[in-house]
């Protein structure tokens, strides 16, 4: 039989066809599953522009993805908030039934809840920041030296008013609910504008409370009406209010500052022209503590453990936003933080250290427990 030319081809390419249909193929790759993980915070949520919102940015970010746009949450990544502290637990198991790789806390009003929860999950990993003593094989620990970061900010605050030449100036301190941790930025703070003036006058507040800015922004009424010039909060959702009073005040030409936390707070000061009532933020950078235990997840070095982050490892510092802080008042505390990091500063982190040192103040209403 004789075949055309045309055959010949068409033959060839059934061979082809054939021959390519029986060469073995390489084994498909298999999908890595993404890190899950849920973010749980008390009232304040993700919007107290300060300490949740941070751990949240951390979240965000691990996955490549802006706050803004936040597109996988709800799939590998997810936030619940409780508005009452007797919804922590039925939180935690519930994160915990859905089988996250990680659950995340925030502060250590989740110690005992999460401590409870834990045991119950002992395969379950757990994240809790501003706690050391969990001690469960299944949680990671996160703690910031607020105290080193505070006395930076502590350290500008004073200049500045040194700076501007008030006399006699007083400075005030707006804190959540007391405990070792907010005491941490307290007496930090303190002890950095004695730093600079050692007969400063400081007063202090606790508002028992982490979501009511009302409660600082009439204590910073109060405060400023009685010439107190700078006034760091250290309280959650509840220092906005601080924010909040500073910003009408200089809107009305009062030389009164905020001082911002946690996050920077210098966009939620601006009051007019681009001026910020907000001095400088104490920088705690949350976010570092909730990327660096979902990458243990991820690499599978994840245990339990409690991790330090302090000025040496960039887990605090301050903000140098504000253009009315001033380059010499910058450099200064530039300077005061690489003391720190020479050890040439050593800053108390507790009250009752702190009330060794001279002229520190001894009425206080910090608490170490």
């Amino acid at each position: 039989m004789k075949l055309t030319k045309l055959s010949v081809l068409t033959l060839a390419g059934v061979a082809g066809l054939l021959l390519a249909g029986c060469a073995p193929t390489a084994p498909a790759a298999p999908e890595v599953k993404a890190t899950t993980v849920r973010l749980l915070t008390d009232a304040t949520g993700i919007d107290d522009k300060s300490f949740n919102a941070a751990a949240w940015r951390g979240i965000v970010g691990f996955y490549g993805e802006t706050v803004d746009q936040a597109t996988s949450k709800g799939k590998t990544y997810d936030v619940v908030t409780a508005q009452t502290q007797d919804m922590y637990i039925p939180n935690l198991k519930q994160a915990a039934d859905e089988k996250y790789d990680l659950i995340i806390v925030t502060g250590f009003t989740w110690a005992d809840a999460l401590t409870e929860t834990a045991k119950k999950y002992p395969d379950q990993k757990f994240l809790i920041v501003d706690v050391s003593w969990v001690g469960l094989p299944n949680v990671l620990q996160a703690v910031f030296s607020e105290h080193e970061g505070s006395y930076l900010v502590g350290v500008a605050a004073a200049l500045k008013a040194k700076a501007e030449g008030i006399k006699n100036p007083k400075f005030g301190f707006i804190g959540g609910v007391p405990g070792a941790v907010i005491t941490k930025f307290e007496v930090g703070y303190i002890q950095g504008i004695l730093s600079v003036l050692p007969n400063a006058k400081v007063v202090d507040y606790y508002a028992n409370d982490w979501g009511k800015p009302e409660l600082a922004k009439t204590q910073a009424k109060n405060w400023y009406d009685a010439g107190v010039t700078t006034i760091f909060s250290a309280a959650g959702g509840t220092g906005n209010g601080t924010i909040a009073q500073a910003k009408e005040y200089r809107l009305k030409n009062k030389n009164v500052w905020a001082i911002g936390v946690d996050s920077d707070q210098y966009e939620d000061g601006v009051y007019a022209d681009g001026k910020s009532a907000v001095l400088t933020s104490m920088i705690k950078r949350v976010e570092a503590s909730t990327a660096y235990a979902l990458n243990a997840v991820k690499n599978g070095t994840f245990k339990a453990e409690v991790t330090v982050f302090d000025t040496k490892a960039d887990g605090v510092g301050f903000s140098d936003k504000n253009p009315e802080l001033g380059q010499e008042i910058v450099d200064a505390v530039n300077k005061a933080k690489a003391d720190i990091i020479a050890g040439t500063i050593m800053v108390a982190a507790t009250y009752k250290e702190a009330k060794a040192l001279p002229g520190f103040p001894q009425d206080l209403q910090a608490k170490d427990d």
